[in-house]
C-alpha cells in the first residue's frame, strides 16, 4: 500500500462516515479517486479492493440500493459506513482495573500478539488518561515468546487458512506431515499445545508446538470454520500430564551441579556400564524432547544411557546441530545499522495506526509530539509523517473547514477538526484475544488475583470485544504463578522496602555456588519462570538472577543504595549489554528465527528460505556451544570463527559419546 493509497483510503473512509444517505460509485469516483480514465472494469476492481481493506481495519461499508432495483446497477446503488457499527464503546475503567489491563497488555512483549496488545490498550487509552495508574513495584510477569510456529498458527488460525508441518508422534517416534485446521493454541504442562482437526485421521488432535520439525505452510487458498462452541481452555483441561519417568545419564564428575540437584537417590538398570570418569544419575522427566533439549546442550559432560527414546532424541538433536553447523555459509548482508523492531512496519501498519491516532489526540490534547511517538512505539519522524498525511485529509471537494484539522506548534499537538474519527474502531480478533488472554494469564499473580479488579475488567472488555471477545476461547496463555511463592515473596517485599539481599545462587555457566549481596530493582518472568534484576556487589553491575535456582535469601539488614537504577526499558532485559561484549553473527532457520528476538539482535538480514543472519552481543562466549547443541539444528555461529569451530569442537565430541 503505497502513501497515495494510504492517503485514497483514509479519503474514501471519511467521506463513507460523513454522509446520511450514501454515496454513489459514480460521485466517489469523481470526488474521492479523482478518476477521468473512463475505464469502469478497472475502477470497479480497485473500488472492490478498498472497500475489503476498510473491513479488514474494522469499517464494514453498507450498500443501499433504490426501492426496486437492484445492487448490480450502479446508477441507483450508494454506499456508506455507519457512525456507530464500527466503533468501540466506551470503556470506563478505575485505576486498579488499569492496573491490571496495563499488566496484561504487557505480558505478550515480543510474542505473537504483543504489538496487537498495544494496538489494543492505545484504542482504550483514547478515551481517557492513565498516566496515574502506578503498576506494582517492580513487577513485570511475560509471556515467553513460543517461536515462529506459534506466530504463523495464531496467523492462519484467524484467517481460517489449514496449515501443514512434519511432527515427531510421541506414540509412535516417527516422524509424519501433517495437515491440520487450527481450532486453538494453549499452554499446559510448561507447553504450547496446537488443538486442531486433523484431515489425515479425520478427527481433532493435541500437537505439542516442541515436537513440530519444520517451519509450519499456511495454506493460502484454502479455508474452514473451526466448531462453534471450542473453548481450548476446557479441551487442554482434559488433557492428561505425561507420567513421570526416570531416565538414566552419565554425569561427568565434579560438573552439572544444577542437574545434580535433580537427582533421584536409586538409579534403575541401564544396558551398558557406567562411563569412567562419570558418575550415574537417575533424573525424572515427563517429556524426552525436552530433557533431551538440556542434555543436548550439555555436549559431552551428559551423556543419556537410558531409555533408549531420551538417548535417540539426544543424538538426534546433535546430528541436526552438527550438520547445519558445517553447512555452506549463505551469502548475506546486513542493512545500515538501526534499532530492530518485531517485523517491518507497513503502510497497513500506518493506516492503522493513523485511525487510531486521531481519537487519542480528541481525547489527549496538548501532549509533547515525542510523548505521542513514544506512546505509539514509533519515531518522532514516523508520527510527523503521519501527522502531514491526516492534515491532507477530509471530505471531498470539502472547504478548509471540512479537512482534519491538527497543530504541532511548539511540539505540542493539538486536534480541532476530527471529522467523526473520535472513537476508534471495534477491537480486532487479535487484539481481543491479546488483553482477554492476558487477563485470563494473569488469574495466578499473587497480588492481583485477589482483588476484584481482575474480574471486573474481564468483564467489561468482553461487552467491548462483542464476537471477537468470543473468540479469544481459541487462545489460553500459560500458568504465570512462581513455583516458589516465598523466594518471590521475600524479592518483592525487598524491592518494595528498598532493602539489600544476601543469597547464595546457583550459576549453571560457571558450575559453582556462589554468595553475594544485591540491591534488587525489579521482578519479571517468561511464564511461570521467575527473575530479578538487581545490582550485585559481587561483580559491581547489574545482574538477572533466576528465583529457582537461589539456594537461599534473605533480608542482610543494610537498605539498597537509592541511587541505582533498573536497566533501561520496559519490560526488564534477560542480558544487559556491555562495551565489552562480543559481536557474534548467528545463522537461524525459519524455526529458530524467533531467537534474534529473544536475544535482542543489534541487526538482521532476511535469508531466502526464511531464515536470517542476526548480529548479537553476548557478554560470555563460552556457553555459545552449549546454545548451538541446545537448538538442534535451528542456529549456528557463523563469526568469529574460533566462537565457530569451538561450538563445532563441542558438537563432535558430543557426539562421539553417542558412539559418532
Amino acid at each position: 500500500m503505497s502513501a497515495s493509497r494510504t492517503e485514497r483510503l483514509l479519503n474514501l473512509l471519511i467521506a463513507l462516515l460523513n454522509t446520511r444517505y450514501g454515496l454513489r460509485r459514480s460521485e466517489l469516483r469523481d470526488k474521492v479517486y479523482h478518476d477521468t480514465s473512463g475505464n469502469d472494469v478497472a475502477f470497479g476492481r480497485m473500488f472492490e479492493r478498498d472497500k475489503n481493506d476498510l473491513r479488514q481495519f474494522g469499517f464494514e461499508v453498507e450498500t443501499l440500493t433504490e426501492l426496486g432495483w437492484s445492487e448490480d446497477d450502479p446508477a441507483t446503488t450508494r454506499y456508506r459506513i455507519g457512525k456507530e457499527s464500527n466503533r468501540l464503546p466506551d470503556v470506563q475503567l478505575d485505576p486498579e482495573e488499569w492496573t491490571v489491563l496495563l499488566l496484561a497488555s504487557q505480558l505478550w512483549e515480543r510474542a505473537a500478539l504483543g504489538s496487537a496488545a498495544q494496538s489494543a490498550l492505545r484504542k482504550l487509552q483514547a478515551t481517557g488518561r492513565t498516566s496515574e495508574v502506578q503498576l506494582p513495584a517492580g513487577l513485570q510477569p511475560r509471556i515467553k515468546p513460543a517461536g515462529q510456529a506459534f506466530d504463523d498458527l495464531v496467523n492462519a488460525m484467524h484467517a481460517g487458512r489449514p496449515v501443514t508441518f512434519r511432527y515427531l508422534a510421541g506414540s509412535t517416534g516417527k516422524e509424519e506431515q501433517r495437515t491440520v485446521e487450527p481450532w486453538g493454541l494453549g499452554s499446559r504442562f510448561g507447553q504450547w499445545y496446537l488443538v486442531g482437526f486433523d484431515r489425515a485421521r479425520q478427527a481433532a488432535r493435541h500437537f505439542r508446538l516442541s515436537r513440530l520439525t519444520s517451519a509450519v505452510s499456511i495454506m493460502e487458498r484454502e479455508r474452514y470454520s473451526p466448531p462453534a462452541d471450542f473453548d481450548v481452555r476446557q479441551e487442554l483441561d482434559r488433557l492428561p500430564e505425561l507420567p513421570l519417568r526416570s531416565a538414566v545419564v552419565n554425569v561427568r564428575e565434579g560438573r552439572l551441579l544444577a542437574l545434580r540437584r535433580r537427582a533421584l537417590e536409586s538409579v534403575p538398570a541401564a544396558p551398558a556400564p557406567a562411563l569412567p570418569g562419570f558418575d550415574r544419575l537417575a533424573i525424572q522427566y515427563r517429556d524426552p524432547e525436552v530433557l533431551a533439549e538440556e542434555l543436548a546442550s550439555y555436549g559431552p559432560d551428559a551423556v543419556a544411557a537410558a531409555p533408549e527414546e531420551l538417548v535417540a532424541a539426544v543424538r538426534r538433536r546433535l546430528r541436526a546441530a552438527a550438520d547445519f553447523s558445517a553447512s555452506q555459509v549463505p551469502r548475506y548482508s546486513f542493512p545500515s545499522a538501526r534499532p530492530r523492531t518485531a517485523r517491518p512496519r507497513t503502510s497497513e501498519d500506518q493506516l492503522k495506526r493513523m485511525l487510531q491516532l486521531v481519537p487519542f489526540l480528541v481525547h489527549n490534547q496538548g501532549l509533547h509530539i515525542q510523548e505521542v511517538a513514544s506512546r505509539f512505539g514509533i519515531t518522532r519522524k514516523e508520527l510527523e509523517d503521519d501527522l502531514r498525511i491526516l492534515i491532507c485529509s477530509g471530505l471531498p471537494e470539502g472547504y478548509p473547514d471540512d479537512l482534519l484539522d491538527i497543530q504541532w506548534e511548539n511540539d505540542h499537538v493539538f486536534i480541532t477538526q476530527d471529522l467523526d474519527l473520535t472513537r476508534p474502531v471495534r477491537f480486532t480478533v487479535d487484539e481481543a484475544c491479546a488483553l482477554l488472554t492476558g487477563l485470563e494469564t494473569l488469574n495466578g499473580l499473587p497480588g492481583i488475583a485477589e482483588g476484584g479488579a481482575l474480574e471486573s475488567v474481564t468483564l467489561k472488555l468482553l461487552a467491548a470485544a462483542g464476537q471477537e471477545g468470543l473468540r479469544a476461547a481459541s487462545l489460553s496463555g500459560p500458568r504465570i504463578g512462581p513455583a516458589d511463592a516465598s523466594t518471590h515473596s521475600v524479592v518483592r517485599q525487598a524491592i518494595e522496602g528498598r532493602e539489600q539481599l544476601h543469597l547464595r545462587y546457583l550459576s549453571p555457566q560457571r558450575d559453582k555456588v556462589t554468595e553475594r549481596d544485591v540491591d534488587p530493582l525489579r521482578l519479571y518472568s517468561l511464564d511461570n519462570t521467575w527473575y530479578f534484576e538487581a545490582y550485585c556487589h559481587l561483580v559491581e553491575g547489574l545482574r538477572n538472577f533466576r528465583l529457582d535456582r537461589i539456594q537461599d535469601v534473605r533480608p542482610n539488614g543494610r537498605p539498597a543504595a537509592a541511587d541505582i537504577t533498573p536497566g533501561t526499558g520496559v519490560p526488564a532485559k534477560l542480558f544487559t549489554p556491555n562495551d565489552d561484549d562480543t559481536t557474534i553473527i548467528l545463522q537461524l532457520t525459519r524455526q529458530g528465527r524467533g531467537l534474534a528476538d529473544d536475544y535482542y539482535a543489534e541487526r538482521t538480514a532476511e535469508l531466502p528460505d526464511g531464515g536470517l543472519v542476526a548480529e548479537v552481543r553476548f557478554g560470555n562466549t563460552a556457553w555459545l556451544p552449549m546454545f548451538v547443541a541446545q537448538h538442534g539444528g535451528a542456529a549456528r555461529i557463523l563469526a568469529p570463527a574460533e566462537v565457530a569451530d569451538a561450538a563445532q569442537d563441542w558438537l563432535d565430541a558430543s557426539l562421539a559419546s553417542y558412539g559418532g
